[in-house]
């Protein structure tokens, strides 16, 4: 897809709404990116979308370069290598400090989370700090997964509210809309996780720090195209991090 191919339209000015980045982490996702910028746009015009790339051999990033010398409202962080999943959402977080957003709004690059959906965790904004797209409540859901995943889902999410005292049904997804001024009121540096555990800590984190969340509905469909980042050694840390977070929730560290 060339840059003249993304929609060009006139977005409302900004004192018509919050100032919102979106925030996509890439790793060789070149087939799927143009589609989801040009989605993302579709719903929020006026909204920057920052993509958090990890040196793509696809040429993710360089597609990026090419589509912010024509579009303002793009912009791409590019870093050394595959540096965790977690990590990427902090630079993004970061970021949105920095530059003075309201909102910072994630979500994946692959269409498991479809952009349709960003109007309705924006709306939910009005009256919390995290939005959190949900699939685990009513409305919510998975698409195609078979019984061992969806009870492996089901397990983590449990684990989580158990050991860290999280009130959401899902804590697992990445799907999410942030206050940026209460991600102001985070240490970045303690934080432990680097992989899949980040999406509960960093829920456990904003609780601590007294966020209000609120769950939206949101169907969640497995990638079409490219191949999942997905691998054992990731999620065995995951459960070892949420339990040391667990014991520090327990003794009121």
């Amino acid at each position: 897809m060339k840059p003249s191919q993304l929609p060009q339209l006139d977005p409302p000015t900004t004192a018509d709404y919050p100032r919102l980045l979106v925030t996509v982490a890439t790793y060789n996702e070149l087939e799927n990116l143009p589609d989801l910028l040009a989605a993302i746009f579709a719903e929020v015009p006026q909204a920057d979308v920052l993509v958090i790339d990890d040196n793509s051999p696809d040429g993710t990033g360089r597609w990026c370069d090419e589509q912010a010398e024509c579009d303002h409202r793009i912009h791409c962080l590019h870093r050394s290598g595959k540096l965790g999943l977690g990590t990427a959402t902090i630079a993004g977080m970061r970021y949105a400090i920095e530059h003075r957003y309201d909102y910072l709004l994630n979500l994946d690059a692959d269409f498991s989370h479809h952009p349709r959906y960003i109007p309705a965790l924006l709306a939910a904004m009005e009256t919390c700090d995290v939005a959190i797209g949900s699939r685990y409540v009513a409305g919510g859901g998975v698409k195609d997964w078979p019984l061992l995943r969806r009870l492996m889902s089901w397990g983590v999410n449990t684990y989580a509210r158990l050991f860290l005292g999280l009130r959401p049904r899902d804590c697992s997804g990445a799907y999410r809309c942030f206050r940026v001024a209460l991600l102001e009121r985070l240490d970045f540096d303690a934080i432990l996780s680097r992989g899949y555990s980040f999406q509960e800590e960093i829920l456990w984190r904003l609780k601590r720090v007294g966020a209000r969340f609120k769950e939206v509905p949101i169907v969640f469909a497995d990638r079409e195209r490219g191949v999942s980042k997905i691998n054992g050694r990731e999620a065995v840390n995951a459960l070892a991090i949420i339990f040391r977070l667990g014991l520090k929730n327990w003794l009121g560290v």
